[in-house]
């Protein structure tokens, strides 16, 4: 069981239909353009809702800006392997994915997440061993995005990645000492970002199915950047890469 704190989490999760929520709990002084939103969806999934009062919640809650609103739920579930194909296959192309290692914060996590969604990632790869997060903490600091993008959590790297280089999918690997940057590459084509962890950076076996290496170029002696900061610079400039090359398409003659 996990608890979710948190109306942008909580509505999320209602809205995404992934967990199976026990029930939802409001501060009987909520604003009703705040709390009739929740009610609603609830009571369209047959959720008990209670109403509590400010100290009764605060006494429940694991943090202090909950904001009036948590819900008792399930585990968010992950794709399987077969499931994320048959996601994929539904998406539009190119397919634009991410796969992390070495991740150890749920609240880094959380952020990368948030990056993933608002850049357009299709969905978000995830080694099993490294998977011991607390949901609740992921779910919000991802503000929800947690509950809406797929992510899948594997094993090995050799159950995965030949399927994905199967869909034409490249594989840029992000390491420091690649020759090439990211603005020296097309990342407009379906592309698999894969980020290694500060410490260990990518693992020899997901190296092993890169098709290119590639860095974050820097101006100073900074030997790595937080796997937040770099996944939003990389993803920033996939997405940049495809937007520009729309607007070239629909007007030829931009200079």
């Amino acid at each position: 069981m996990e608890q979710l704190e948190g109306k942008i989490c909580v509505e999320a999760a209602l809205r995404a239909r992934q967990r199976r929520i026990h029930l939802l709990v409001l501060r009987n002084s909520l604003h009703a353009e705040t709390s009739a939103p929740l009610i609603e969806l609830a009571q369209a999934r047959q959720i008990p809702v209670k109403l509590v009062s400010p100290d009764e919640l605060d006494a429940m809650a694991h943090g202090h800006t909950h904001g009036g609103v948590l819900a008792l739920c399930s585990p968010r579930p992950h794709l399987a392997i077969d499931q994320l194909f048959k996601h994929l296959n539904s998406c539009g192309f190119p397919l634009f994915l991410l796969l992390l290692e070495g991740i150890d914060d749920s609240q880094n996590l959380g952020f990368v997440l948030r990056t993933a969604e608002a850049c357009g990632v299709d969905a978000v790869l995830l080694k099993k061993h490294l998977w011991d997060f607390d949901g609740a903490a992921v779910s919000r600091a991802s503000s929800g995005a947690f509950e809406r993008l797929p992510l899948c959590v594997f094993d090995q790297a050799e159950s995965l990645l030949p399927r994905i280089s199967s869909l034409g999918v490249r594989i840029y690997g992000c390491i420091a000492n690649a020759q090439r940057t990211i603005y020296q590459v097309d990342l407009t084509q379906s592309v698999l970002i894969a980020l290694g962890g500060e410490k260990r950076g990518l693992s020899a076996a997901v190296r092993g199915y890169c098709d290119r290496f590639i860095k974050i170029p820097m101006l100073s002696a900074a030997g790595s950047l937080s796997l937040s900061h770099a996944s939003a610079i990389l993803l920033a400039e996939v997405m940049r890469q495809r937007l520009s090359r729309v607007e070239t398409f629909q007007d030829p003659n931009q200079a």
